[in-house]
């Protein structure tokens, strides 16, 4: 199996693991999302739904939320949650004919093929419909970064040879620009959408010791790394947090890009 798929359908093995730890989204985005969609359409299609994060805030903000998710163990946390889920690719999905209001991405559309996906959303979307796809980085304390960049780089090159080291510790937005400018060229190229709208909400949230490592555990391609290894990563960053008072401030900023369907 390539590595990039195996990584993208490894999130489901501890799907409530996943929902339990990963951050939710701010409520400036989610206000964002629900003014911009057309008056007349309050209907979402939310790209690789997964457990239903992001949907959750979608639905509480008053929108109709439908699911797209390749991975049937994340698509049934989020039919247990109340929403409808179509198993799928959005590649590969069919709207049969129906027009949203809005096609949403949480932290998904770098799995998708940005050209494919854009076409798709452009067939899926009303007229004035909007397409928004967005990421979560992070901006650490530059003390806890620092621990933790060193865990990964003493530990991660040993145990999972030709991994990225990670020595720089937790990757910031500046990274995730890069997968806001690709999504936005692809957008631009199918001559179907508006100008881009670029975002950037910066929020924070608390976690202790157990709460981060609970959240490490979700990151893509740790089901890839031995379990020894998984320990000592673990053990690592466990001491690293504890270090500094065994709680700490997660920074972060949802970035994105966004546009209308012309």
């Amino acid at each position: 199996m390539p590595i990039i798929r195996e990584v993208s359908e490894g999130f489901g093995a501890d799907a409530q693991r996943y929902h339990r730890a990963r951050p939710g989204y701010p409520a400036a985005l989610i206000e964002e999302i629900t003014r911009s969609l057309p008056a007349a359409r309050r209907s979402v299609v939310d790209v690789g739904i997964g457990t239903g994060i992001a949907a959750t805030l979608l639905r509480d903000a008053g929108l109709d939320v439908l699911g797209v998710e390749p991975d049937e163990r994340m698509a049934t946390l989020s039919r247990e949650a109340g929403f409808p889920v179509e198993v799928a690719r959005i590649e590969d999905w069919d709207p049969a004919g129906r027009l949203f209001g809005a096609m949403t991405a949480a932290q998904a559309w770098h799995w998708v093929d940005p050209l494919a996906g854009a076409v798709k959303a452009a067939s899926a979307l009303a007229p004035g419909g909007l397409l928004a796809v967005f990421w979560n980085s992070f901006l650490p304390p530059a003390e806890v970064n620092a621990a933790i960049g060193a865990v990964y780089q003493r530990i991660l090159p040993r145990v999972l040879p030709g991994a990225p080291a990670q020595g720089g510790g937790m990757p910031g937005p500046d990274g995730y620009r890069q997968l806001c400018d690709k999504a936005a060229g692809a957008m631009a190229a199918t001559g179907a959408f508006g100008p881009p709208r670029h975002w950037r909400f910066d929020w924070s949230r608390d976690y202790t010791t157990a709460q981060w490592l609970d959240a490490v555990q979700t990151f893509g391609g740790w089901g890839r790394i031995p379990a020894e290894g998984q320990r000592e990563i673990l053990d690592g960053i466990g001491q690293a947090i504890d270090g500094v008072g065994g709680s700490f401030t997660m920074g972060y900023a949802t970035v994105g890009v966004a546009v209308a369907r012309l």
